[in-house]
């Protein structure tokens, strides 16, 4: 199956500083992908690239084998929803009418609001289970309950492809894992493409069919958790001394950072 989604060499940055450094990568269809890599070595940039939000200096992405460049914004945005590093919503804005801002793309002047529009997003609030929660402000939940409403709009674009900057910044462990779970049931029972940052490796590690290491604005490796998180890479990319055991039910490779002293 061909990839959705495709970088080829592509530089990228801001203020006319290069980030990215001829980057090609290809988006595995139907997996969990996710973007680690230190602080500042370009995670954020490559994933708001791959989105369109950034236009490379050299190099192109590809969306279905199209040039990005050359399809329309709200084209794009019926193939691919995005949700950035902390969004913001107007205040006192209900997680219901969040949601439904989901179908903007599908809304031109002269169509109304259509009872498909109100199935889809029952349904992305149900498949995120905030239908409970429609009717009360997005500022009087929970950090994992926002992150949540906040997917639910993405998937109330319809999209095959949901691409996420830092889905668990600031949550606790608990709602970080309860965000990701969401996330694996998400591409489990849609077949969604999924691109993900995270900076946690055992979150990485243990909710991703693929992971994508970035350092310096390069990719260094790519592969299954199992074979990208190991001690000589963490060293490597991240500085990072540690210990890296198979997890006891799942073999999922677990990070445990050398104690020094």
């Amino acid at each position: 199956m061909s990839s959705p989604l495709r970088a080829e060499g592509v530089v990228a940055g801001y203020g006319g500083r290069d980030i990215l450094h001829g980057i090609t990568l290809d988006i595995p269809a139907g997996q969990v992908t996710t973007v680690i890599g230190p602080n500042g070595c370009g995670k954020s940039t490559l994933l708001r690239t791959l989105a369109g939000l950034l236009r490379p200096h050299k190099g192109q992405v590809l969306l279905d084998g199209e040039p990005l460049s050359s399809i329309k914004p709200r084209e794009v945005a019926r193939t691919m929803a995005v949700l950035p590093q902390s969004p913001v919503a107007p205040e006192g804005m209900s997680v219901g009418d969040l949601v439904a801002r989901g179908r903007q793309p599908y809304q031109p002047w002269y169509r109304q609001w259509s009872a498909e529009d109100e199935r889809i997003v029952a349904d992305a609030m149900a498949a995120t289970g905030v239908e409970e929660l429609a009717d009360s402000a997005l500022d009087e939940l929970s950090g994992g309950q926002r992150q949540r409403a906040w997917i639910a709009m993405a998937l109330a674009q319809d999209t095959d492809l949901l691409l996420l900057d830092e889905p668990t910044t600031h949550l606790d462990l608990a709602h970080a894992v309860e965000v990701m779970d969401l996330v694996v049931r998400l591409r489990r029972d849609t077949g969604r493409t999924i691109v993900v940052v995270l900076h946690d490796l055992n979150l990485a590690a243990r909710y991703s069919d693929h992971l994508v290491v970035i350092d310096n604005g390069h990719v260094v490796t790519q592969g299954t958790p199992a074979e990208v998180i190991e001690p000589g890479l963490l060293a490597k990319a991240f500085g990072l001394s540690a210990h890296v055991f198979p997890d006891p039910v799942d073999r999922l490779p677990t990070v445990i950072p050398t104690l020094h002293g």
